[in-house]
């Protein structure tokens, strides 16, 4: 496998976001933000997407990398932990003095990244990031990558138990704030498999709604 199969873009920015990121994240995130990028650039490549033709490599590269934020120190606020980190990627972004609509993108990216089924209609930079992104997480289009590929970034930056990592960190934020898992969110349902505490549903916010609109029999 060439080593340029690991190379994370060097621009001034791009160093600018990993040496942030880096900084203020634990080491499980760091590590799943870089290897969320190198899966996202081989994935599109498999489906025929051509960095700086079909999409923006940078672009891609600071969705991924900034994409965690929300669940660090730094952005633990009072929203869902992805808009939280989408607010702090853009604050990092415009004191680089990038342009609005870049931020925009990467805003999206962020924001969208755990919602499937929408992500992917955002343009290709989301697209792509949200590719990278889920392989990470739960293995999407996992077949589609060289298995020494993945190996290989997986020893370079450690998995470190990242699937309960992100649960626990997710679920102890909503605990502490439960303004950051409204109900029927994927925080609030995180929060709900580990703490095995009371999640309302749908049909509970319904009859809480005081519009008497009944339930399926």
């Amino acid at each position: 496998m060439s080593t340029s199969a690991l190379t994370l873009p060097d621009s001034e920015l791009a160093v600018a976001a990993y040496e942030f990121a880096t900084a203020v994240s634990p080491p499980f995130v760091l590590n799943h933000v870089v290897r969320s990028y190198l899966f996202a650039r081989e994935l599109a490549a498999a489906k025929g997407l051509r960095a700086g033709v079909d999409y923006d490599d940078e672009l891609v590269y600071l969705s991924c990398v900034l994409h965690d934020l929300g669940l660090t120190d730094h952005a633990d606020g009072d929203q869902r932990f992805e808009v939280d980190g989408a607010d702090a990627a853009a604050e990092f972004l415009r004191r680089h003095e990038v342009d609005e609509q870049r931020i925009t993108t990467v805003w999206q990216a962020i924001a969208l990244h755990t919602s499937v089924g929408l992500a992917h209609r955002f343009g290709p930079v989301i697209a792509v990031a949200h590719l990278g992104i889920s392989a990470d997480v739960v293995g999407v289009d996992r077949e589609l990558l060289d298995p020494t590929f993945t190996a290989e970034v997986n020893s370079h930056w450690p998995r470190l138990g990242l699937g309960a990592a992100l649960a626990e960190t997710i679920a102890d934020q909503v605990e502490r704030n439960p303004q950051k898992g409204p109900p029927l969110t994927f925080p609030r349902q995180l929060h709900h498999l580990v703490t095995a505490s009371a999640a309302p549903s749908f049909f509970d916010l319904v009859a809480a709604s005081g519009w008497d609109d009944g339930t399926p029999s």
